[in-house]
């Protein structure tokens, strides 16, 4: 189930809601638990059981490092706790998602022939894996206490606004309101008003761009030059309208149900290197890799070298945790690279040119970074840029030409509405009858567009 399906449109979120504000408030969490499981199972049913063995060990290992970190002789204790709840947390994620991937490079380098598991990855489990593990990191620092009342903490986990798809939510950010949070009038009319947005750009922009996307990518014998191009404009605009819609979507939700999430994207799009890119591009994932893994691996205070090697690291990590596949390294490792260059040597350069061309710059990497990511092999990537850069393809054609007419005021609206004008007009309309108006426009339009499109995809359920 995903959020711009009419099934939790129509169905599963009003009654969870009218559940949710019908019931005393010693209960709303375990209206949400309840529903959050079922909202989880409706695709998968067997996988709640790994999720709930995620919560069993997760919660019992807080206790049980709080238990023991200021016990004189038995404070490595904590550490060895740690130590083992993270390596079964990270053994369910890497069998179910990696152990294919594993036994496809042993065959391809030892020649061998081992047979693929018939295994299917958990749903979200990417996401859930990388909360409860922050929980327990800031537990063993002492940043939070470990949560008592199990409960609250299978909610934590569980919250179905941001369970499949992030953001990603650390304990510490929202641990008081999961024992105290409250809801309020003006807080639930935000979370509409931002659910609303985050479904139009979803449905009204993301899907209708990609059907030009799926249209181009599934023809590659047809490029030519301007079509790849075309296609790789037409992927870049999809995958930030889906995300950044599902994203505004979870926040929304969040905010009815009275929690505050952080911002997950900033209009990355305006940036004018690919630092700034990352700083507003899936922020909570970048927030997690800084905090857990690149701070303890010494993070830029052991000299350039290591903080070289430091960023590489992370981001083959980062292109990991994407997918099992090798254009997802390959994609992590292009940006670790294209950062290393900037910290040493770009950035200097970027602040004293005219910002246009900075912006250019940004964006014609970012544009080749996502074709490494969508293209499913090295191979397909290599045919694609070489379509790009008219290698054994036309440059033109008629039909790129109509393609181009046919959805130019459609990339107009995009790019527009990639900067922050629509944030302005939205702050604009904060309050009052021509929000309510706002929001019942996005909400009509995108439920037409809805009940006629068959083309409804979710580019991040996979991960």
């Amino acid at each position: 189930m995903v959020f711009s399906k009419p099934i939790f449109l129509f169905g599963f979120l009003p009654i969870v809601l009218i559940l949710y504000y019908a019931c005393p408030k010693r209960l709303k969490n375990t209206v949400l638990l309840m529903m959050s499981l079922i909202f989880y199972a409706w695709g998968e049913p067997k996988f709640v059981f790994l999720m709930a063995a995620t919560i069993l060990i997760d919660y019992t290992a807080g206790r049980l490092i709080v238990k023991y970190s200021g016990v004189g002789g038995k404070k490595n204790c904590s550490k060895i706790i740690l130590l083992l709840a993270i390596i079964i947390n990270l053994g369910f994620l890497c069998y179910f998602k990696y152990t294919n991937f594993i036994i496809e490079n042993l065959n391809a380098i030892a020649g061998g022939q081992i047979a693929p598991l018939d295994i299917i990855l958990p749903i979200g489990i990417s996401f859930y894996t990388f909360q409860t593990m922050s929980y327990l990191i800031d537990v063993y620092r002492k940043e939070v206490p470990a949560e008592k009342n199990i409960l609250n903490f299978a909610t934590y986990v569980t919250l179905f606004p941001q369970l499949i798809a992030g953001p990603i939510v650390q304990y510490k950010t929202i641990a008081d309101e999961l024992s105290c949070r409250q809801e309020t009038t003006a807080l639930f009319a935000e979370g509409v008003w931002r659910f609303s947005v985050g479904l139009g750009k979803k449905v009204l922009l993301a899907n209708q761009i990609g059907v030009l996307w799926t249209e181009i990518s599934g023809n590659p014998g047809s490029l030519t030059a301007g079509k790849a191009w075309i296609g790789a404009l037409a992927y870049t605009f999809q995958i930030y309208f889906d995300f950044s819609g599902y994203s505004d979507m979870a926040i929304g939700l969040g905010k009815m149900f009275g929690f505050n999430f952080a911002e997950n994207f900033d209009h990355p799009y305006i940036s004018k290197s690919i630092t700034e890119f990352w700083r507003r591009w899936h922020i909570s994932l970048g927030t997690w890799f800084r905090e857990y893994v690149y701070i303890p691996l010494g993070g830029n205070r052991k000299g350039i070298a290591r903080q070289i090697l430091n960023i590489l690291i992370v981001w083959m990590l980062t292109g990991l945790w994407h997918g099992a596949s090798w254009n997802f390294v390959l994609w992590g490792l292009y940006f670790g690279v294209i950062l290393v260059l900037e910290k040493v040597i770009l950035l200097k350069f970027l602040k004293r040119i005219p910002a246009f061309f900075s912006h250019f710059y940004s964006l014609l990497l970012i544009v080749f970074g996502w074709v490494i990511f969508e293209c499913g092999t090295p191979g397909e990537i290599g045919v694609y840029f070489k379509a790009m850069f008219g290698i054994g393809v036309r440059g033109w054609s008629g039909e790129t030409t109509y393609t181009l007419f046919q959805y130019i005021l459609l990339f107009a609206v995009l790019a527009i509405c990639s900067t922050e004008f629509c944030k302005k007009i939205g702050n604009r309309l904060k309050n009052g009858y021509w929000r309510c108006v706002g929001t019942a426009a996005l909400l009509l339009l995108s439920v037409l567009f809805l009940a006629g499109d068959s083309y409804n995809p979710f580019l991040y359920f996979r991960f």
